[in-house]
């Protein structure tokens, strides 16, 4: 998970698939590598003092190396990268099967957001392996099949599904929960396809690389 700005929706999504990968039973581990602000690793502190069950491993690490050395102890490994095109952006894209890229629906939000997938590909980074999520959007339809039809005129791909802005995540966040875990149903299913999405376009990848 990697962004060109902070407040994206990078660890809302590392909090996300790591919970729907968990409570599936596959060995899970977000490495929180944004130092200055260790949103997941506070998080995943309240949600283990709350006895939330799957409990989520998290640990901060301050370089991508060390981060990579527990990698093969697990079924998913996720990395919570900085905000902002690093050094570090590039070295997580190189290592993961799959970087997504979390955008908003306006062209203040697509724009370095296509421009940060425009740098790791020319880095060398596959496009099929560069994927936007739209998060923090409105619920107008108008809005967000404009903000598709915008990415669509890229080489990247679009997931399916969208995180609204919504009070009700904020708060299942500060509970130690992620926002498939609050008490409305439509708002955890709107959480669940994007999910379900991200988990596909890995699938895809992987297996993929396996035919190669």
């Amino acid at each position: 998970m990697v962004s060109q700005k902070g407040g994206a929706g990078k660890s809302t999504l590392a909090r996300l698939f790591a919970r729907e990968l968990a409570k599936d039973g596959f060995s899970v581990k977000i490495a929180d590598l944004d130092t200055q602000q260790t949103t997941c690793t506070e998080w995943a502190a309240d949600r283990a003092e709350a006895h939330i069950e799957p409990e989520i491993q998290v640990q901060p690490f301050g370089n991508i190396k060390t981060a990579l050395s527990e990698a093969g102890r697990f079924d998913a490994y996720i990395l919570d990268g900085r905000p902002h095109s690093s050094q570090q952006t590039l070295e997580i894209a190189k290592a993961a099967h799959l970087t997504v890229i979390p955008t908003g629906q306006t062209k203040d939000d697509l724009r370095p957001a296509v421009k940060l997938a425009h740098s790791l590909a020319d880095a060398g980074i596959s496009t099929g392996q560069i994927a936007f999520a739209l998060v923090k959007t409105t619920n107008s339809e108008a809005e967000l099949n404009a903000a598709r039809a915008y990415l669509k005129q890229t080489d990247y791909v679009t997931l399916d599904g969208f995180v609204p802005v919504s009070t009700a995540y904020g708060i299942a966040h500060d509970a130690g929960k992620v926002i498939t875990e609050t008490p409305h149903r439509s708002l955890n299913e709107k959480a669940e396809r994007l999910a379900q999405s991200i988990i596909n376009r890995l699938g895809t990848i992987t297996s993929e690389k396996e035919v190669a």
